[in-house]
Order: structure tokens, then sequence, then C-alpha cells
């Protein structure tokens, strides 16, 4: 089953402690398709200026990611230039210039509408309120949001969680929307408006699912190299979402495994600039970090008599 997702596809110039990249392809849409398309495929809506090298969209086209919502406008591409310092989890952005993003309206293509999972990237949540207009009867629609949009937007940003499933969200930006310091009162608030589930994501500390009867938390997958965190929150929504969408199954227990699918393409990308290792990756990797997660969490509780 596939996976709609709405959101940018960008260029992005990166700098961080372990090298440089200039004009890569990055944005939100990119990032979560370049994951999702592991499990399942993707439809993509986006916008992109008469300057982006499309071609290099191919391989993602040629993995099960349909490039039919992606528009095409005169003018420059979203283009966002950022460095990170020894601390990974922070960006410092240098320049950002939305180009044709500024004008972004998505239009979801006839053929998209019937989309089962939907995920809203984080754009204006004005806009991701008209996406869901747009589609018939998702089974599962997530979103995600950023402190721009919770200080710009906070009201629409709340209507829109009464029409969302589930919303992924970083630390900060989770104590920012609900005013709470405590993770669990913040998780409880966002319940209490309208998703059934809420994923605070913590860079490498792991991260947090909350339902409205359980509390899940994955750890950060010990990695040795980090070569660039961009777009590690976006893979982590595409591993989630592509595999809930490709087993078609909302349990318990399967959101509890979607998040570990989640957390090991999150570990994926950050192995290199862009999508690079997205690219990369076979099942078996993914199988086999998958595996490892396992391991890292698996104890015996029995007490010693």
């Amino acid at each position: 089953m596939s996976v709609l997702v709405v959101g940018s596809v960008a260029l992005d110039s990166v700098e961080t402690p372990f090298g440089k990249a200039d004009d890569v392809i990055g944005g939100s849409a990119t990032y979560f398709s370049a994951s999702a398309s592991h499990q399942t495929p993707v439809q993509l809506v986006g916008i992109v200026g008469a300057d982006y090298p499309t071609e290099k969209l191919q391989p993602l086209a040629d993995r099960g990611v349909d490039l039919a919502g992606l528009e095409h406008a005169d003018g420059e591409s979203f283009r966002w230039r950022g460095r990170y310092r020894h601390d990974l989890n922070s960006a410092e952005t240098l320049e950002t210039r939305l180009g044709v993003f500024s004008h972004f309206r998505p239009k979801i293509p006839t053929q998209f509408r019937s989309a089962k999972y939907v995920f809203l990237g984080n754009i204006d949540p004005r806009l991701q309120l008209e996406v869901l207009k747009q589609v018939e009867k998702p089974k599962l629609v997530a979103c995600d949001t950023m402190n721009f949009w919770i200080e710009s937007r906070r009201e629409d940003l709340l209507t829109l969680l009464k029409h969302v499933d589930l919303i992924t969200l970083n630390d900060g930006e989770a104590r920012q929307l609900t005013e709470q310091s405590n993770l669990v009162q913040a998780a409880r608030w966002i319940l209490d408006r309208g998703p059934h589930t809420v994923v605070i994501k913590k860079g490498e500390h792991g991260a947090f699912m909350f339902t409205r009867t359980s509390v899940f938390f994955a750890p950060a997958y010990p990695l040795e190299s980090v070569f660039d965190p961009t777009g590690a929150g976006d893979s982590f929504a595409g591993g989630f979402m592509g595999y809930l969408a490709r087993t078609d199954d909302l349990s318990e227990a399967s959101l509890r495994r979607a998040v570990i699918h989640g957390s090991a393409m999150g570990s994926f990308v950050v192995e290199g600039f862009s999508i690079t290792r997205l690219m990369e990756v076979t099942r078996a990797d993914i199988d086999a970090r998958v595996a490892d997660f396992h391991k890292l969490v698996s104890f015996d509780a029995k007490l010693p008599v």
C-alpha cells in the first residue's frame, strides 16, 4: 500500500566538522521518500524551480517514488545552507531562500487522492489543512511541524491537530507547543487535542511514542561516525510510515515496530550527506539494523530468588 507525502524538495549546502556538500538534494519530502520507498511505493507532492537538477531524482523514481505530484515552476528552487558544529543536534542556518516554495499551494493529483497513508511534511499548517480537503478517506494521517509554525501559526496548528491521527516533533518543539517542560505532560497535552499517537524525537537520545494508554521508547543507534544529521527526522518519519503502509497494521505492536524501523532509517541517513546512504542500503541492511535494535533493548526481566 502506498503512502502520500507532501513537503519540500530542496537543494541543501551543508557543512559539518567532517566535511561539506554543496547543492545536494534535500527537503522534507525528499528525505521521507528516500526512506519510505524501502518499504512501500511513495507518492510525492512538492514544487521545484527551473534550476532544479531533476535528473538527480531519477533514482527515487526507479525505486517506486511517483513524482507525478512534483510541480515545476519558473524561478529558483528552495535552497537551505547550514552548518553543524560539534553539537550535531542543532544546525546553524546560514541562509534560507524559499524561491518557488514560498508560493507552494499543494495540488494533489487525482490518482493520489485515495491514499490510505498520508504524511504532511513540515509546511505551513494552513497548507497541511488544504491537503486534507483533497484526500478522500485516509486510514492514517500523520504530520510534522517546527518551531517557526508553532510561533507564527499556532492557532492553525491547533486546528490541524484535530484532524490528524499522529504527530511527530522533537522535544524542543513539544515543549514550545505545549508550554510544558515535562515530555510526558507535553504528550498528554497534545493527545488531548486530537491525535491518538505522539512521537517525540530526541535526536541522539532516541524517540518516545505516546498513546493514550502506553509509552514506548526506542534508543538511538550507537554510531561511531555521524557525518550529517540533516533529514534525520524526515527519514525517521519515512521509515515509520513506510512500515505501517507496507504492513497495513495499526495495532500497538505494529506501531512499536514502526518506531524501530524509523529509528533504523534515521541512523542510516546520518552516515552520509544528503540521501546518499538511504539510496545505498538494502533490505538486508535494514533488517540487520532492526535486529541490532532488538538486541539493544532486550533483557531478561527474571529477578533473582
